[in-house]
């Protein structure tokens, strides 16, 4: 351990006196994610470092299980499901979960994220302080824990995480997921919302009820460049209407858009603003059964697709039993990946609401009535899945 104190010690002092502007945003994500900078970027000798070293394998093994088991699977059901979607996919409680984004939108030129994690900053990893690299390294894979295993992030231990060292936010896991997403950084801009949802960068004073946020521009293997939105705000009721983040995605929109793992918060009264602006603006929503209730859904404005199996909530979201959902997913498809809180292939449940052309006039939602919506037209039959590997257990932690 001493020896290895030592080593990096002598490696941060090599890399000291560089200029943070030498370092690219996209060297920076590349080293986070355990993977090679660029043979001239002055973070190529930190990679020498044992720590950086066991980090790459780490992420090198647990990326490749995630890309097998679940990555894969999902690209290939979106490519028979989701022929046609909208520029923009609207991912509103996600944290910063790019990595699930991109696999459900691969084609979106425009994603928008909201939750309440902090931004962080970006992180200059010529400045953290010697001997200090390992241990940031480390709360980066920590924080990755949950969702490189369930598909998911645990929110209180995100908020633990997020905070831990020099290297914090959710910046550095968009990161992570866009480097090991095959994405080339080109810029990175902190913004921010007035409430208007009027966007200010550098120096603008976006006044009072500002929503602090990330815009990256990135390209994949296409060389196309997209636009990657992350804000930290607030998604209540009260947080909504007091803030310009919803107003600025109506610009953007109407998009595709996906909830998973989203706490049942939409169930509850305190999140109606957000449920409905989902409703009015998405073209399409891919989402759990933690997402929107489907008593909120209007029948004669949604078609309805179900995927999987529901066995309802998870222990800890007592209460969010749907007789409803229930009744739908007796007509369900299989599908050949977990996703959500009930993260094991056979228990997953995925719902696709396509909303009817034309139909945005329609009244709104029916909430109390105990109707059935009517049985869906079924979409073109997915290609049969490939054999299944028998799972295996992942461990996230040393």
């Amino acid at each position: 351990m001493r020896i290895a104190a030592v080593a990096l010690a002598l490696l941060a002092a090599a890399v000291s006196s560089a200029s943070a502007a030498d370092v690219t945003f996209d060297d920076t994500a590349r080293f986070l994610a355990g993977m090679q900078p660029a043979a001239d970027s002055p973070l190529v000798p930190l990679t020498r470092d044992p720590n950086w070293q066991h980090h790459a394998k780490f992420f090198d093994n647990a990326f490749a299980q995630l890309e097998q088991r679940q990555i894969s699977k999902i690209r290939a059901w979106a490519d028979v499901n989701l022929a046609a979607p909208r520029p923009t996919m609207f991912y509103m409680f996600s944290g910063p979960d790019f990595l699930y984004a991109n696999a459900f939108y691969s084609k979106a030129s425009t994603y928008v994220l909201g939750a309440l994690e902090p931004v962080g900053a970006v992180p200059d990893l010529t400045k953290v302080p010697r001997g200090s690299v390992g241990a940031a390294l480390y709360n980066v894979e920590r924080s990755l824990g949950s969702i490189l295993s369930f598909s998911f992030f645990i929110t209180k231990q995100m908020k633990v995480d997020l905070h831990a060292n020099q290297v914090n936010g959710t910046l550095p896991i968009l990161y992570v997921f866009l480097a090991r997403s095959g994405k080339t950084i080109r810029n990175v801009e902190m913004v921010a919302l007035d409430n208007k949802g009027g966007m200010h960068v550098g120096n603008d004073n976006p006044g009072p009820n500002a929503t602090r946020g990330v815009r990256i521009t990135f390209a994949g293997s296409d060389g196309e460049v997209r636009t990657l939105y992350y804000f930290s705000t607030d998604l209540s009721n009260s947080g909504a209407r007091a803030t310009g983040f919803l107003k600025f995605s109506e610009t953007l929109g109407p998009g595709n858009s996906l909830l998973k793992s989203a706490s049942y918060l939409m169930h509850s009264g305190n999140f109606t603003v957000v449920r409905d602006w989902l409703l009015a603006n998405s073209a399409t929503i891919v989402q759990d059964d933690s997402g929107i209730p489907l008593a909120n859904y209007n029948a004669r404005q949604w078609r309805f697709f179900p995927f999987g199996r529901y066995l309802g909530p998870i222990d800890e979201f007592p209460g969010r039993y749907q007789e409803r959902y229930a009744e739908l997913f007796t007509r369900a498809q299989p599908i050949d990946f977990g996703v959500g809180y009930r993260w094991r292939m056979h228990e997953s449940n995925l719902l696709l609401a396509v909303k009817v052309p034309g139909s945005e006039s329609a009244p709104a939602a029916e909430t109390a009535s105990s109707a059935e919506p009517p049985r869906p037209p079924r979409p073109k039959r997915p290609r049969p899945p490939e054999p299944i590997p028998p799972p295996g257990r992942f461990f996230w932690f040393r």
